[in-house]
């Protein structure tokens, strides 16, 4: 089924343009109609443009009528923004339709979307980092497809098998629960402002890159004391991937620091989500509600029993 789709980059400059180029191509082999915002590769110091360039391509991102907006890469520039967003804009694009897609940096403007406006934006690829990618993952392009045509109704992974000392997850279901969360770094680096939703009884799901588990644990730490993981149902730890443990760490990993945050939190955390940044991804909508369940070693996130089908993978 034919889509619109608008690439556009909010955040830092692209320096792939090759992986750009791919990810443009293989959007339209697989049948869409792409359009290209005029300033996706414009670059300022390390952004894709100075901060009005940015925003005027997020807005007419949105004035667009695409059916996606998806972004071309992360890195870092949405937070220096997000006053300048017009959150209305957004909103109105979003109930016209068009889904704003990424991951990444791009929580920031995830959350601040939520915070502002209740809106739904969906958690999922990058054009150069998956589309682009000299294979692209299958299982990425999968739930991408089930989102632009409507038919992804929920996600199912399954949890990484318990170590040896520790008890196995018991099967338990949260319904009609907010999912909302992405990137930790730009989760904990919200604390404090306007631009972190207050979500209550929700489903948390994070995700980090480069960030040693002491590091994790700290952000964690951060939200933790803030008061916000209290208020969560359950925290689902997706990937977090390259970085190196060190002799001084002297066992110190993230499964210590998983199991300190169980010892935290009433919330039920689990592990292993497909989500992050891996070549396999699953879409998730950020801000709507969903059922989460778990029966054995399999765990489900749904959503199109409670909204009709219009989801993802």
């Amino acid at each position: 089924m034919k889509k619109h789709i608008y690439i556009y980059s909010p955040s830092s400059a692209v320096r792939d343009k090759a992986a750009f180029k791919r990810g443009v191509r293989r959007l339209t082999a697989l049948g869409h109609e792409v359009e290209v915002d005029t300033d996706a590769l414009a670059r300022h110091q390390r952004f894709a443009g100075d901060d009005d360039t940015r925003l005027a391509a997020i807005h007419r991102a949105a004035a667009s009528g695409a059916d996606v907006a998806l972004i071309s890469r992360g890195g870092y520039g949405l937070s220096r923004i997000l006053p300048g967003i017009q959150y209305k804009a957004v909103a109105k694009a979003i109930a016209g339709g068009t889904r704003f897609v990424g991951l990444s940096d791009f929580t920031a403007f995830q959350m601040a979307v939520m915070a502002k406006t209740g809106a739904v934006t969906w958690a999922g690829p990058a054009l150069g980092e998956d589309f682009g990618a000299q294979a692209p993952d299958e299982i990425t392009e999968a739930c991408f497809d089930d989102l632009v045509t409507g038919q992804g109704e929920g996600t199912g992974w399954q949890l990484p098998k318990p170590a040896a000392d520790a008890k196995p997850v018991a099967d338990f279901m949260v319904k009609d629960a907010v999912l909302w969360g992405g990137n930790l770094a730009m989760l904990s680096s919200l604390v404090g402002t306007p631009y972190l939703p207050a979500v209550k009884g929700g489903i948390l799901f994070i995700e980090d890159v480069a960030e040693h588990p002491y590091r994790v644990e700290r952000m964690l730490t951060q939200l933790l004391h803030a008061g916000v993981l209290a208020q969560q149902k359950a925290i689902i730890f997706g990937q977090f991937t390259n970085y190196a443990l060190v002799p001084h760490d002297k066992g110190f990993k993230l499964a210590t620091v998983i199991a300190w945050l169980q010892s935290k939190v009433k919330a039920r955390v689990l592990t292993g989500l497909p989500f992050g940044h891996v070549p396999t991804k699953v879409m998730l909508p950020v801000g709507l509600k969903t059922t989460l369940a778990v029966e054995g070693r399999d765990a489900f996130v749904l959503w199109g029993h409670l909204h009709g089908a219009h989801g993802a993978h």
